[in-house]
Order: structure tokens, then C-alpha cells, then sequence
């Protein structure tokens, strides 16, 4: 059984010292479990930049978790795929007739596509691990900042319809990068599983996650910011120049006010305290060592989690996308029907085997099931891909990992 050693929990407290004397990044937290209990977690700075009043964040701060969402929505779809509501050779247009006629771009940078009508069906499967060949926007009138795009998508008549309209924009069908199932791109799939999950369940995708799972294990997570996590989020930093300066609207964000919230998100749409989505790791750890009291999941529906299944030129684009993440220590990838998925050991880290994933605004997480372990990072950051916070996650992970046993 792996713990955490009593020199390792001295090294991850002096690191998380030293993390918050260097303010090299706003508050943050990391923490960690394995399938037995929780090991470590801790919280360290301020909850705005060069404020000690505005008080500090606590373990139970909560996060925009962004694309750590993504995950939930996936083992939404795995539940009813266990019940037979859902198939993964479902054509998608079954549950959603607005994805119809997809068709493939030429170049998607390009400020006029040229496209042709795609061959493939897109299938559930294609959603599951990423093959569907949506992508999100570069530029142009409706291709601008994702978050711009996400922000628009709250129509308060029929927001499915709305979403779809607004990922098409001109075009006759839904934008595709390749034919479905022949490679990988990072896009609206985890959304659109989202709605099917909506269509198959008959409920609302908050309403599902509510009631199989985050009630079930005792999660406040929600896609509303409501008056009780709005109170506990931590506020945005923003980076320029290398220095932070206090959120100011610097950027475009989702929709945050929860009367506003009409569509239900599924790649990038809850709040939760990062302790509650480590809950939700050491339940996993739990099913797969059978542990777990009434498991949301099937152990083998768990263990389909960690198997890759993307074929050789979708992990070739999968490293080409991680590439931009030059402090995560990723090794060779692939994905598989909710996770990326390290598919060698990484020296002083990850086994082979490891799911993970992070949010666009600070976030990341790991389950390392050949070690038995799981871990929670996260502040709360912007612009995207902040080095110095990818450098604070790797540094926590390596902590943790050397104080092992």
C-alpha cells in the first residue's frame, strides 16, 4: 500500500512555503490520495494577489475547473453506456439531428474555408476519446477566443439548437478537422457528449450530475456559480509581462451569472473545490481496487478509462498538441474514452497508465493507478498556459512522488 512518508509531507510543506514566498503565482492548492484516504492537501497564499485582507485560500476555496469538466461528462455517458441508454456506435445524430451533415475544412486558420461533406458518421465512441474532429476556433468573426465563443453560448431558447448554430456559423453543417474516428483534435466533443448525455438521460446535465454523482459522494460542485460558491471562489489573476496583476476583466470569461446559465456545458462549464474533485479520484482509485461503497461505476468501465485507443496519427497530433506544454511531464500519450493517458513511465513521476488532464485557467489532475495514487493542483489564472504555473504543478508532483513509500 503506498503513503505518503513523513520526510515527504515535510518537503511538499516546505515547497508549499516556498511556492507562496516566491509569488510566482496567485493562491493555489495542491492535494493528493490514494484509494485509503487522503495523504496530503494544502492551501497557500492570498485569495487576491497583494491583498492579506482579502483572506487566504482555504482547502475548500472552489475553482473554475474549466476542461477538468470534461472527465465528469465522460463518466456521465459511461454510466448510461453500463445502463443501455446509451451505445458507443450510436450515430451522434440519433440524440442531437443539428449535428447532420458535418463537413471537413481544408484548413481551419484559413479566414474562408473550402470544405466537402465528411464521409463518416460521427459515433458516441468519437466523442468519447476525442476522434470526432470538432475543433475550437483561430479567428475570425465566429473563430475568436474560445471563451468569447463559450460566452455566447447561452441563448435562452433552445441552447442546443443555439450552441450548434454558433459552432457552425456559416457553414452548412458542423466544422470537422478530419473524417470521424481517423485521428484526434481538442474541440467541442466533450460538450456535445454533454447533450447527448442530456437526451439519452431525459434530464439536465447538471440535474444528472447532481443526482449520480456529485450527491452521491457528497460534492458541492455545480455549473451554476451560485450565492455558496461564489462566496468561496477564488478570484482570477492575470499575467502580463510576467507579472500579476488583480483581475480587472482583462479577459473575455464563460457566463458566470447562474441566471444567465442556460446551456450545460460539458467540456468546460463546472465550479468545484478542487478537495471534492480529488474526492471523485480516490472513489475511481476505490472501484479499481475494490473498495469502493456503492461504486458510480462498473470496475471494468473504470479500468476502460486508462486504455488508450487512439490510433497512431491521433497520438502523433495528441504530442503535437501537449507539445505547447513544456512543463507538464506528459511522455508519450494517447487518450482514451475520457483522459489522456501516459502510455510509458515517466522517470520520478507518473507510471504508464496515468489519466490526466487540466483546465484552461490553472487546474490539473492525475490518477496513477499502478502507483495508487491521485493528485489535485490548481489556481486560478489567465492568460492560458502559464508557465510558471505548469512549473508549480510538475514541482508538487515530483515532491510527492519522492515521498512515496
Amino acid at each position: 500500500m503506498v503513503a505518503l512518508t513523513l520526510t515527504g509531507k515535510q518537503s511538499l510543506d516546505a515547497l508549499v512555503a516556498k511556492t507562496v514566498d516566491e509569488k510566482k503565482i496567485p493562491g493555489f492548492v495542491f492535494g493528493a490520495t490514494t484509494a485509503d484516504e487522503e495523504i496530503y492537501f494544502k492551501a497557500g497564499g492570498n485569495n487576491v494577489i497583494d491583498d492579506p485582507s482579502s483572506g487566504s485560500v482555504t482547502e475548500d476555496s472552489v475553482f473554475w475547473i474549466c476542461s477538468q469538466t470534461k472527465m465528469l461528462t465522460h463518466i456521465a455517458a459511461l454510466q448510461l453506456i453500463e445502463r443501455g441508454k446509451i451505445s458507443p456506435e450510436d450515430p451522434v445524430v440519433d440524440y442531437l439531428p443539428q449535428i447532420a451533415n458535418p463537413v471537413i475544412v481544408e484548413d481551419e486558420m484559413a479566414e474562408n474555408f473550402v470544405y466537402r461533406p465528411a464521409q463518416n458518421v460521427i459515433c458516441v465512441k468519437h466523442l468519447l476519446n476525442s476522434t470526432n474532429g470538432t475543433f475550437f476556433p483561430t479567428k475570425g468573426a465566429t473563430r475568436d477566443n474560445q471563451c468569447d465563443v463559450y460566452a455566447t453560448l447561452h441563448p435562452k431558447e433552445d441552447p442546443i439548437t443555439g450552441f450548434f448554430n454558433v459552432v457552425k456559423g456559416t457553414l452548412p453543417g458542423v466544422p470537422l478537422k478530419f473524417e470521424p474516428g481517423t485521428n484526434f483534435a481538442y474541440g467541442w466533443g466533450s460538450d456535445i457528449l454533454g447533450f447527448v448525455v442530456e437526451k439519452a438521460a431525459g434530464q439536465r446535465l447538471d440535474e444528472y450530475l447532481k443526482e449520480n454523482m456529485f450527491g452521491h459522494l457528497g460534492m458541492k460542485s455545480s455549473f451554476y456559480r451560485t450565492a455558496e460558491l461564489n462566496a468561496k471562489s477564488l478570484p482570477m489573476t492575470y499575467r502580463r509581462d510576467g507579472k500579476l496583476e488583480r483581475w480587472a476583466d482583462q479577459g473575455r470569461l464563460v457566463e458566470q451569472d447562474p441566471s444567465k446559465v442556460t446551456a450545460h456545458l460539458g467540456g468546460v462549464g463546472v465550479y468545484s473545490s478542487l478537495r471534492d474533485y480529488l474526492t471523485l479520484l480516490r472513489h475511481l482509485l476505490q472501484i479499481l481496487v475494490g473498495k469502493a461503497t456503492d461504486p458510480i461505476l462498473k470496475v471494468e468501465t473504470v479500468q476502460s478509462m486508462f486504455v488508450p485507443t487512439l490510433p497512431e496519427d491521433g497520438c502523433q497530433a495528441l504530442a503535437q498538441f501537449m507539445s505547447v506544454h513544456p512543463h507538464q511531464p506528459n511522455g508519450t500519450c494517447s487518450w482514451s474514452n475520457s483522459l489522456a493517458i501516459n502510455t510509458s513511465d515517466i522517470e520520478g513521476t507518473r507510471r504508464k497508465g496515468t489519466g490526466f488532464w487540466s483546465g484552461w485557467a490553472g487546474t490539473f489532475h492525475f490518477i496513477d493507478p499502478a502507483t495508487g495514487v491521485a493528485a489535485v493542483f490548481g489556481t486560478q489564472i489567465v492568460p492560458v498556459l502559464d508557465d510558471y504555473t505548469f512549473e508549480a504543478n510538475m514541482n508538487f508532483e515530483k515532491a510527492l512522488y519522492a515521498g512515496l513509500a
